[in-house]
C-alpha cells in the first residue's frame, strides 16, 4: 500500500469511522483518514480522534503594525484563557476556518461585533470553486501568442490567450472546463497552476505557436528567458501624440514602430496641428488615418512588438515630390524607448545610420520613463454558488440580492472584490492583496478560496440569515468551532479597508 493510500481512503457516504480512520465531510471526496494523517487536500487531519483544519484561522487586524502572532488553544498544557493579546479592530477571514460544504449547514463562523456604533455580522466561509479560473495580465511590449491560443502548463493545456490590451496580453487560465471537463492529467495541472499563481509562485506557462512566459503575480514577466523590464507607452500613434512638441524643430521625421498602430508624425494629426512639413516618406503597411499604419510587420520579439531588427525594413522608397531630399533627418524609435536609431538621407535619398545625436536623447530618454515597470497581475474569478449562499441563508437568492443591492460587502480573505453585474454572484479579487498562501485545493479537482459577507445585523436578519448560529468576536476567539485548530494574528495587508462603515450606513438609510 503506497504513503497516499494509508493517508486516505474514499467512502461510501453513511458511515463516519472506518477502523481507526475517521470521515471527513469537508468535501466531495470523503476521504477516510487514519490517526496522525492529512486527507488529499492537506488541509484537514484526523489529530487526536477528530477531524481538525490543520491551518491556523488568520485574524487580520488593522493596524500599521505587520507583526503576526500565533496563539495556540493548548500552550503548556494549559487551554488559552480566551483574552485578546491587544483591542485593536480585528476582522476573522474565511483563511483557515473550514469549508461551508457540504450544503445544508451553516457556515463555519458567522460573527457579530459592533464597530463605531454599527452592530456588523460577518459570514466566513472557505469556499470550494470548481467554477473558477484566473486572468492574468502581463505589462509587456512583447508578443506572446496569438488571440485564442491555447495556454498550456506541462504539457496541459490551462487557457487561452485573450484580447490584447493596452501595453498588455492577456491569458483567462482554468474555469470548469479545464477543472473537471478534460483528462484527470488536465484537471490536476490546471488545479495546481491556478493554486500556484493564486498563492503569488512563479508558474511557467507555454504558448501554441508563441512564447514560453514565467508568470507570478506583483512580479516582472520572463519572456523566452528574458526578463521584461518595461511596458509600452502607448501604441505608435500615441506616442507620437505624447512628444511630438518634443522632437519639433530638431529631426525632419520620426517613425515609432509598433506591431499594433505604427506612427509617422509628419503625417500624424499631431504633427499637421505643429506645422511638420512633408517629408516623402514611404511606410510599408496598410494605411489607417493619416500617420497611423497597420500591420508593418507581424507580431514578435522585435522592434516594437514586431519581427522585424532592422526597422528600416518598414520603409519604401522616399518621394522627392513630397519633400524627400539629401539630408534630411529620421529617428525611428520603438514604444518602449528600447530601441532607437538615427538616419540621414544619402544622395540618393537611402537613410543611412549615423551616430545618435544629443539633442535627441533626451525625447528618447522622455518615452522610456514613462514606460511603467512590467509587471504580472493575476485576478482570481469566480463564481459563489450553491453551498456558500446556503451557508449564509436557507434563501440563498436574498444573499444574492443582498449584494447586488450593496447591503452585503464582500471581501476574500478581508480584502476587496468587484462583483460583476447580472446574475449570481461572480467576484473577482487581485491576489496580492490577500495573505499569502490564502488559497487552497481538493482533488476533485477545485480551488478553495476565502469568501466573507459584511452586513448590518438587521440586514443579515432580514436576508433569513442563521440567527441561532451568530457568536460574538469574542466568542469565536475564545471556543473556536468545529474544525478549530488556532488561530493567527496578522496585520491586514495594507490598503484592504474595513469594515465598509460607509457603504453600509448609506445603503441602510443611516
Amino acid at each position: 500500500m503506497n504513503e497516499l493510500s494509508e493517508r486516505f481512503d474514499t467512502h461510501d457516504p453513511g458511515e463516519r469511522q472506518v477502523a481507526e480512520k475517521l470521515r471527513c465531510d469537508a468535501c466531495p471526496v470523503m476521504c477516510y483518514i487514519a490517526e496522525g494523517r492529512t486527507g488529499a487536500c492537506d488541509r484537514y487531519g484526523n489529530f487526536g480522534g477528530r477531524i481538525t483544519r490543520c491551518d491556523p484561522v488568520r485574524v487580520l487586524e488593522h493596524s500599521a503594525e505587520e507583526a503576526a502572532a500565533v496563539v495556540p488553544f493548548m500552550a503548556e498544557g494549559k487551554p488559552w484563557d480566551g483574552r485578546l493579546v491587544n483591542t485593536r479592530r480585528r476582522f476573522v477571514s474565511a483563511i483557515g476556518a473550514g469549508t461551508t460544504y457540504p450544503d445544508y449547514k451553516p457556515a463555519p463562523f458567522i460573527v457579530s461585533q459592533e464597530v463605531e456604533g454599527v452592530d456588523l455580522v460577518t459570514v466566513v466561509t472557505e469556499g470550494i470553486f470548481s467554477y473558477c479560473g484566473v486572468k492574468v495580465k502581463i505589462d509587456t511590449d512583447r508578443h506572446l501568442g496569438d488571440e485564442t491560443a491555447i495556454v498550456r502548463a506541462e504539457g496541459e493545456a490551462v487557457g487561452h490567450v485573450t484580447t490584447g490590451e493596452y501595453g498588455s496580453q492577456m491569458l483567462s487560465l482554468g474555469g470548469v472546463s479545464h477543472l473537471t471537463g478534460g483528462s484527470k492529467s488536465e484537471g490536476r495541472v490546471t488545479c495546481k497552476t491556478l493554486l500556484d499563481l493564486c498563492n503569488r509562485q512563479a508558474v511557467e506557462l507555454t504558448i501554441d505557436g508563441g512564447a514560453s512566459v514565467v508568470v507570478q503575480a506583483g512580479a516582472a514577466p520572463v519572456i523566452d528567458g528574458k526578463q521584461e523590464h518595461r511596458m509600452r507607452v502607448g501604441c505608435g500613434s500615441a506616442t507620437i501624440g505624447m512628444f511630438a512638441t518634443q522632437w519639433r524643430g530638431l529631426v525632419d521625421e520620426v517613425v515609432v514602430v509598433d506591431d499594433h498602430i505604427t506612427g509617422v508624425v509628419s503625417e500624424h494629426q499631431a504633427g499637421k496641428v505643429l506645422g511638420w512639413e512633408d517629408t516623402g516618406i514611404k511606410i510599408l503597411g496598410r494605411r489607417s488615418t493619416p500617420g497611423r499604419y497597420f500591420k508593418v510587420s507581424e507580431p514578435g520579439l522585435g522592434w516594437g512588438g514586431t519581427t522585424i531588427s532592422d526597422p528600416l525594413e518598414i520603409l519604401g522608397e522616399w518621394n522627392p515630390k513630397k519633400g524627400a531630399r539629401p539630408g534630411l533627418s529620421l529617428l525611428m524609435v520603438s514604444t518602449t524607448g528600447e530601441q532607437f536609431a538615427y538616419y540621414e538621407l544619402d544622395d540618393e535619398l537611402k537613410p543611412v545610420r549615423k551616430p545618435f545625436p544629443d539633442r535627441l536623447r533626451k525625447s528618447v530618454d522622455l518615452i522610456e520613463d514613462n514606460c511603467e515597470p512590467a509587471l504580472c497581475t493575476v485576478l482570481f474569478m469566480a463564481g459563489a454558488g450553491g453551498s456558500l449562499r446556503a451557508g449564509v441563508t436557507e434563501n440563498p437568492v436574498n444573499l444574492t440580492r443582498s449584494v447586488h443591492g450593496l447591503k452585503t460587502y464582500v471581501t476574500c480573505g478581508g480584502a476587496p472584490v468587484y462583483i460583476w453585474p447580472g446574475g449570481g454572484i461572480t467576484l473577482m479579487v487581485d491576489v496580492t492583496r490577500l495573505p499569502e498562501n490564502a488559497f487552497g485545493y481538493v482533488p476533485t479537482p477545485a480551488l478553495v478560496a476565502p469568501i466573507e459577507f459584511t452586513m448590518r445585523r438587521d440586514d443579515y436578519l432580514a436576508l433569513g440569515g442563521y440567527v441561532d448560529e451568530i457568536r460574538s468576536l469574542d466568542d469565536v476567539l475564545a471556543r473556536g468551532g468545529e474544525y478549530f485548530n488556532e488561530r493567527r494574528i496578522a496585520g491586514s495587508p495594507p490598503g484592504n479597508p474595513w469594515p465598509p462603515l460607509a457603504q453600509l450606513r448609506r445603503e441602510s438609510g443611516r
